[in-house]
């Protein structure tokens, strides 16, 4: 039987390699079917908004990674109430159906999974 993960992306789309490290993990645990929930915290709450222009910033685009979660069976996707009130943005503005769990929600949610990794 498979172990559960739980991905704690915290890292802005723009602040380096993290955030596309995240997406990459969950991808490739989504093809082999590993039990996977990706938790987007703190600045991680920015790679979820839409129409980002990360050229600009001369970033890749992770746009394509977000929206092919679902298709590699990664449907479990979970982001922080607190994380999004602490930057103004509130969660019917994001690209991606998303959970929003407030604070001990989030313990409980880190409680049900096998091995936890931030990035």
């Amino acid at each position: 039987m498979s172990k559960s993960l739980l991905l704690i992306s915290r890292q802005a789309p723009w602040a380096g390699p993290s955030a596309r490290e995240a997406l990459d993990i969950a991808l490739a645990g989504g093809a082999f079917d590993l039990p996977l929930g990706l938790l987007f915290l703190d600045d991680g709450v920015f790679q979820l908004l839409p129409q980002q222009q990360p050229a600009a910033l001369q970033q890749k685009d992770l746009t394509a990674n977000l929206q092919a979660l679902p298709l590699f069976g990664v449907e479990s996707l979970y982001v922080s109430n607190r994380s999004l009130s602490e930057r103004g943005l509130h969660g019917q503005e994001l690209a991606l159906p998303v959970e929003c769990l407030d604070d001990a929600d989030l313990s409980q949610l880190i409680d049900r999974y096998d091995q936890v990794i931030t990035l």
